[in-house]
C-alpha cells in the first residue's frame, strides 16, 4: 500500500518526533516497526482533515493522531501529530452544516 516515494513527517517540539522526514517505503515500514514501549497501545480509525486517519492512546491517553495523504490507491504520505494543543478535538466529534 505504500507507494515507494511515500514520507512520513512527525514534526517535534513538543514530544518526542523524528527529526527529518523519512523518505522511501522500506525506511518508513523499519521506522514505524521500530516503535517500543511498555505502555498498552490501542488505535482507532478516525478522519483528519477529509483524510483517512489512526487515532493512538498509549494507556487509554490520546498520544497522537496519524493521518494519511493517499494518490493513486497508494499511501504517498504519513503524518503524526503528537502536539497536545493540536489534539484537542480529537476525542470529539465535529458535526458538520450545509
Amino acid at each position: 500500500m505504500l507507494a515507494p516515494e511515500v514520507v512520513v513527517s512527525d514534526g517535534g517540539g513538543i514530544k518526542q518526533a523524528a527529526l527529518r522526514p523519512i523518505l522511501g517505503a522500506e525506511k518508513v515500514v523499519r521506522f514505524l516497526a521500530g516503535g517500543k514501549t511498555d505502555a498498552r497501545i490501542t488505535v482507532g480509525p478516525t478522519v483528519v482533515n477529509g483524510s483517512p486517519g489512526l487515532f493512538f492512546r498509549l494507556d487509554g491517553e490520546i498520544d497522537g493522531v496519524r493521518a494519511a495523504r493517499v494518490e493513486d490507491a497508494r499511501i504517498t504520505g504519513l503524518y503524526y501529530v503528537r502536539n497536545p494543543a493540536k489534539l484537542t478535538r480529537v476525542a470529539s466529534e465535529t458535526p458538520l452544516t450545509p
